[in-house]
């Protein structure tokens, strides 16, 4: 039988989290913020944000589209997710 898990009570180290790529994308195809800008027409502190991967609690879908279209890649090229550290991991790094 499948136990299905609930976030309600859990922190952050205990799902895990969600990562930004965009930064290494951008590098290994030699593409620069301004010209993302200019070929997304998206603004240039939305696409900073991303890049450097600060203060993007919400993903948003449609500025994503953009970049995987924009960039023909894939959403698993731009977004990553990091399980949750093992107890064993967390306490070895106390």
């Amino acid at each position: 039988m499948d136990v299905q898990k609930s976030i309600i009570r859990y922190q952050t180290e205990e799902y895990g989290c969600v990562k930004m790529k965009l930064a290494d994308l951008m590098i290994r195809r030699g593409i620069t913020r301004n010209r993302l800008r200019t070929l997304t027409g998206v603004k240039y502190d939305v696409i900073d944000r991303y890049y450097k991967g600060s203060n993007v609690a919400l993903a948003d879908l449609d500025f994503l589209a953009k970049v995987c279209y924009v960039l023909d890649c894939e959403i698993s090229d731009l977004l990553e997710y990091y399980p949750p550290l093992s107890q064993a991991d967390s306490m070895q790094k106390q």
